[in-house]
């Protein structure tokens, strides 16, 4: 498999320009589904297997494609009742099948991976988080209770490969679709953009603080596009009250995130796209303990930091640059959702993207 660019610290770095990702669609009506799953991955890749990959890689084409797929497969009908009975569906052919087909896949690339990361391993020089685990392995291998495993090392990096890419994808995609739909706010965002970067520097992360607004939008677009509505499984380690109700230990638990996001206590307009939900009366940010997409506590996501940035540079960027343009009349836009279960899945759509 062909590969790029060694892993940079940053992810400014390792973001591609957006000339670079959307130099063969310009002013051209396009489905930015793959094109961002590209760059966000790459991102990961860095990160998880040490480079990037070249964007016309067809094993990684392939692989964004089974990424996508498993995302939206997730969230389907099928799936949600195939969730709640496993123990009899398990025995039955049928579409809540077809995700253990693709997640199987997945697994095989990764393993493949692995296997490639041990042939050429050197302890003194780890180049990815294969490696790091790798040589953890060997640190505790005579230790029974180790949870650094073959097993939990496929598992581990599909989860961080998997849950790099599609969250900030999808993320993206929405981001899209909301600021065609709402061109006011897309105006508001060049405006911010030309006068604290203007469109002659690389935008990076120290920019943030002194763009209230655009910090409100990216914001408002996690809120609204309510992407983990019901977060992902938890398990309770022990016996634990909660509100009068004890909850035996082992039990699953599911934070229903939704209710939290669209809580009119705690948002100006819960039920509408409005980056005014996170700016005070003098338009600077304010932040909300109801934004919960990360989750809360000890168990919220790990990689919360690394997708604040992401979001923040990629939407940066490709705003400084370009104007996104809809094919069809702002109001005729639909944001509904293509399907919704574990996660929300933002519908296909086509755009243009005019230089500014």
């Amino acid at each position: 498999m062909s590969s790029k660019h060694v892993a940079s610290s940053t992810c400014s770095e390792v973001t591609p320009h957006p000339f670079s990702l959307f130099s063969c669609t310009l002013e051209k009506p396009f489905d930015p589904t793959y094109f961002l799953s590209r760059a966000v991955s790459n991102i990961i890749c860095s990160i998880v297997f040490g480079n990037r990959f070249d964007y016309e890689d067809k094993d990684f084409q392939a692989l964004m494609e089974m990424l996508n797929n498993s995302f939206r497969e997730m969230s389907t009908a099928w799936a949600q009742f195939y969730d709640i009975y496993a123990s009899f569906l398990k025995y039955f052919p049928g579409p809540h099948t077809k995700i253990y087909d693709i997640l199987e896949d997945m697994r095989c690339f990764i393993s493949k991976r692995i296997k490639k990361n041990k042939e050429t391993l050197d302890p003194n020089f780890p180049r990815d988080f294969i490696d790091s685990f790798l040589i953890q392995m060997e640190k505790e291998k005579d230790k029974p209770s180790s949870e650094f495993n073959d097993k939990n090392l496929e598992l581990t990096t599909l989860a961080l490969f998997f849950a790099g890419t599609e969250t900030i994808s999808s993320t993206l995609r929405y981001g899209f679709l909301f600021l065609m739909k709402y061109p006011e706010v897309q105006a508001k965002v060049h405006e911010e953009i030309d006068q604290v970067i203007g469109r002659n520097r690389v935008p990076n992360i120290e920019d943030r603080s002194q763009m209230p607004y655009m910090d409100a939008v990216i914001h408002e677009i996690q809120r609204f596009s309510d992407l983990l509505p019901m977060d992902l499984i938890h398990m309770v380690i022990c016996d634990t009250e909660f509100r009068g109700y004890i909850i035996p230990k082992g039990t699953e638990i599911y934070p229903v995130l939704s209710s939290v996001l669209h809580d009119p206590t705690m948002f100006k307009r819960p039920f509408a796209f409005s980056p005014e939900n996170f700016l005070d009366e003098n338009g600077r940010f304010k932040k909300n303990d109801a934004f919960v997409p990360f989750s809360a506590g000890k168990r919220l996501c790990l990689g919360e930091a690394l997708a604040r940035m992401e979001l923040f540079i990629l939407f940066t960027t490709i705003l400084q640059s370009f104007q996104l343009k809809s094919l069809i009349p702002p109001e005729d836009i639909d944001t509904t959702p293509m399907e919704s279960g574990l996660a929300t899945i933002p519908p296909f759509y086509q755009l243009s993207i005019i230089p500014r």
